[in-house]
């Protein structure tokens, strides 16, 4: 264990560093400056950010991965379809529920939607396209014709939004769907995905062990879209204190307000999983323990880092955007592409996708590859995020045709890269995003537009950082076809090379 321990660590440590660094490396010139103080508790909270990923990966490799697909094989194996059905909407609610992400998005809108209204209504969109996933594994469904069909329904729904005038919803809602993937959910959900379709799908198509977190990341879209059309007034926003001072201050409450967020967001998990383990999957004790200990693992893990980028990544983030805006535009995109970049390698959830890709697909998807697809996208996405803060426009500019595009794709690359893709759009937008991109861009924001526009030009860019991966995945797609390709024709080439030659020789 400690071995195991010892390289996640390692791990931790090559995710964590670039952006430590770049941070450091911008105090350094004058586009920023950070006190004495905020450096030293940055650095700090860099090393807790380590500590606690390594023991959220290691968490996620002996108790999420194995509970979520336990549960989905052993409930798969009994028959019961419509008992499966039912397990799988419950988690889904459950988890989704308990999401600590969710409730710093239910916090925006408390002025105009009830908290409770809006997390049971994205709780059920969960559950709802969870089952879908179910679904589609055993009526061998297209996974790109199901999201073809549901973001077209969502675009429809747009229109609607913006007939009753509420546009000022369109940023959450789209921001809804990365936010309901956190840390918590995907690991456990992928798993389920696994288990199931390695149960009951074709198993000669790789593709059906992803596609879970794509339709997941629907349904809270939609879930906020019908809120939006039914809602009265418009939505309020404060910007909160992010001085490294009140955070400091409030040190203790942070760190006992995590604790009850992840013990909230795990407890449900757990307790489902013994109780299905009790009536249905019965494993060895020994199993049993090892997904305890994981279990603790996973949770002082969760706690550490959530803690540590909020004290530490939160106020800094906004303090670099505060300061950035006031230098030169290209400078700010540029170095926002660069932290975009950076920041998508400290996501926890990343380090269980790509493995999981790499696994799935035998090493034909490596995981150097989808690092540096998604390492583009995601840069691409804060950049272009910043230019909508710049010149304040909507986000309907960059969402309708970059799903367009993404939808497109999808026709012409082979599946397993679309299933992918749009996997790796919810995985990608993980706490890091919230507590230290999104302040960032919170930061830009307010120096360039004012308070009143935060909630139109900063919010969105969840919904950005879950996009713009849809289209870098799938490139690697195209590459894939291409090169298989043009190997074909040079195959094809010598073989008729030989036989010209064996004509000849004839003659």
């Amino acid at each position: 264990m400690f071995k195991a321990l010892l390289t996640k660590c390692k791990e931790a440590v090559v995710s964590v560093l670039p952006v430590t660094l770049i941070v450091l490396f911008l105090n350094f010139t004058p586009l920023v400056d950070f006190s004495t103080k905020e450096v030293l508790v940055f650095s700090v909270s860099a090393v807790a950010l380590i500590i606690g990923m390594a023991l959220f990966n290691l968490g996620a490799d002996i108790a999420m991965t194995p509970m979520g697909e336990q549960i989905g094989s052993s409930m798969a194996k009994s028959g019961k379809f419509k008992t499966l059905l039912l397990v799988c909407f419950v988690m889904g609610v459950f988890i989704t529920i308990a999401e600590p992400d969710l409730s710093v998005l239910a916090s925006q809108v408390k002025d105009v939607l009830n908290g409770t209204t809006l997390t049971l209504s994205i709780g059920l969109g969960v559950g709802l396209f969870l089952v879908l996933g179910v679904v589609r594994i055993v009526f061998r469904l297209q996974l790109s014709a199901l999201l073809t069909f549901f973001y077209m329904t969502l675009f429809a729904l747009v229109s609607l939004v913006l007939i009753r005038g509420n546009e000022s919803f369109l940023p959450l809602a789209f921001d809804s769907g990365g936010v309901t993937t956190g840390p918590i959910t995907v690991p456990f959900i992928m798993a389920l995905g696994v288990g199931v379709a390695a149960t009951l799908g074709n198993k000669r198509n790789r593709e059906n062990s992803f596609g879970f977190i794509a339709l997941c990341s629907i349904g809270p879209i939609l879930a906020v879209m019908f809120l939006g059309i039914f809602a009265d007034g418009d939505v309020s926003y404060s910007l909160p204190d992010y001085s490294m001072e009140s955070h400091l201050s409030s040190l203790g409450s942070t760190i006992g307000h995590t604790l009850k967020e992840v013990f909230i967001a795990l407890a449900p998990i757990v307790a489902f999983f013994f109780i299905l383990q009790f009536i249905f999957m019965k494993l060895h004790k020994k199993r049993i323990r090892q997904i305890v200990v994981g279990i603790f693992y996973t949770f002082f893990g969760l706690v550490i880092f959530l803690s540590a980028v909020s004290v530490g990544f939160m106020p800094i983030g906004f303090k670099m955007g505060t300061e950035l805006a006031e230098q030169n535009s290209a400078v700010l995109v540029a170095v926002a592409f660069v932290i975009g970049f950076a920041v998508v390698l400290a996501e926890p959830a990343i380090h269980v996708l790509k493995k999981q890709v790499e696994t799935i697909t035998g090493g034909a998807i490596s995981k150097r590859a989808m690092l540096v697809a998604l390492s583009v996208g995601v840069g691409i996405s804060i950049a272009l995020s910043v230019l909508r803060a710049i010149y304040d426009f909507s986000i309907l500019y960059y969402v309708i045709p970059g799903y367009f595009l993404s939808l497109g794709l999808s026709f012409f690359v082979p599946k397993i890269y679309t299933a992918i893709a749009f996997d790796s759009g919810g995985v990608a937008s993980g706490p890091m995003t919230s507590t230290f991109i999104l302040p960032f861009l919170v930061g830009v924001c307010a120096v360039l537009q004012g308070e009143s526009k935060i909630l139109l030009d900063a919010f969105g860019l969840v919904a950005m950082v879950a996009m713009t991966p849809l289209i870098t995945i799938q490139t690697l797609g195209f590459k894939a076809v291409a090169t298989k390709k043009v190997k074909e024709k040079i195959a094809m080439k010598r073989i008729l090379n030989a036989d010209d030659e064996q004509i000849i020789r004839f003659m």
